[in-house]
């Protein structure tokens, strides 16, 4: 008797082929440079391999604390009270988490029930609206001003409900390179204040903001911090993608309630990362140069792009660089992203995928966190437009 696999129905009928798989198979087989998806094309700090390798010898292999090593936390709340003002206790507010994404779906799995609404920024990253749907959350999706990516707060306001249990935001804002300023956190805060909305923070770009301009962590504003879940990434940071490490500081109520769901989600975090991790972290000037290391990366790309049509639209943190195509094409965003590959050798990421919707404003992102001889190579290319 043959085998039959039973039909399913899918929790996630909207989700297939990411639109970052498919321009990274395009880049391979066209031979294009890809500055479509957001990871880097060079490696970490030496030391830090140096630090793992030491670990794995010392014997660090077996499984470590639920919520992560104890030095590793503690750098973590030392570093987010030096730079940000706000004390977290490393033993029942920070928890190591398998990188930011794991972060996200735990913290919305851990408040979110069948039938609460849940606030989310569009354009936004693309786990955040099917984490709240295997969550039976409702997804209310409000637009960032079109054109400058700022939040609209009246949109805001009027999106909460009685229902609205959390809102997700991200700033340093990946896909559109906007940093929230300080009145924007104390705007949130003031609208925040009377409800018990809570706030999922995706931090993973703090450390790369531009122009002088600090982050405005929620850790910085009582009002926030005592309200949210802020998701940082080691990835993003020390330039290790690959190795999925991550955070969430939350008071402990929130912190408790998380733990709950990471234990038996991922339930530990790979030892001898963490401790690498944890040492390394006793020098901070890796992560305080990391701003004025990706300037340099985004000023070089920005004078090569504008010397083509493609309009630069601010940067003000993350790696990303959005670019205006009016002038080059009339394609859609994703029918340019496939032009560009095919035709030019260089690959982005249509802003449209970042919307349920794929709203197209004519607009595509590209990632500078590459090799300087990478981003020249992009920009000979480029010089066609």
């Amino acid at each position: 008797m043959t085998g039959r696999t039973p039909q399913i129905t899918t929790k996630l009928p909207a989700v297939g082929t990411t639109i970052f798989t498919v321009m990274s198979a395009l880049a391979a087989e066209k031979n294009a440079v890809n500055l479509g998806q957001g990871f880097p094309d060079f490696g970490c700090d030496p030391k830090l391999l140096d630090a793992v390798t030491a670990a794995m010898q010392a014997g660090h292999n077996q499984y470590p604390p639920m919520p992560g090593i104890a030095p590793l936390r503690q750098a973590i709340a030392a570093k987010i009270n030096a730079l940000y003002g706000h004390g977290y206790s490393a033993a029942d507010e920070i928890t190591i988490t398998a990188g930011a994404t794991q972060a996200i779906i735990t913290a919305i799995l851990a408040v979110v029930r069948p039938g609460d609404e849940v606030i989310v920024l569009e354009p936004c990253y693309d786990s955040y609206i099917p984490n709240i749907e295997l969550a039976g959350g409702k997804v209310v999706r409000v637009p960032l001003r079109p054109g400058t990516f700022r939040p609209d707060f009246d949109r805001i306001a009027a999106a909460i409900t009685p229902r609205t249990r959390a809102i997700i935001v991200n700033s340093p804002h990946n896909p559109s390179a906007t940093a929230w300023t300080a009145q924007e956190m104390e705007q949130l805060d003031d609208l925040l204040a009377p409800t018990d909305v809570l706030l999922i923070s995706d931090e993973v770009y703090e450390h790369m903001v531009f122009g002088g301009a600090r982050h405005e962590s929620a850790a910085r504003y009582p009002g926030l911090a005592a309200r949210a879940f802020i998701v940082g990434s080691f990835g993003k940071t020390y330039h290790v993608t690959g190795w999925k490490v991550g955070y969430v500081a939350a008071p402990a109520a929130l912190s408790a309630e998380f733990r709950k769901v990471h234990q038996f989600n991922v339930f530990t975090v790979n030892t001898p990362m963490q401790h690498a991790l944890a040492s390394y972290m006793a020098e901070p000037a890796p992560y305080l140069e990391l701003s004025a290391f990706y300037e340099r990366k985004r000023d070089l790309f920005a004078a090569g792009l504008s010397k083509t049509r493609l309009r630069l639209l601010p940067s003000e943190g993350t790696y990303f660089q959005c670019v205006d195509i009016s002038e080059v094409s009339d394609l859609s965003e994703a029918e340019f992203c496939l032009w560009l590959t095919r035709e030019i050798g260089v690959a982005a990421i249509p802003l449209s995928a970042f919307y349920a919707e794929g709203y197209d404003q004519r607009v595509v992102r590209f990632c500078f966190a590459k090799k300087d001889e990478t981003l020249q190579t992009a920009i000979d290319r480029l010089a066609r437009l």
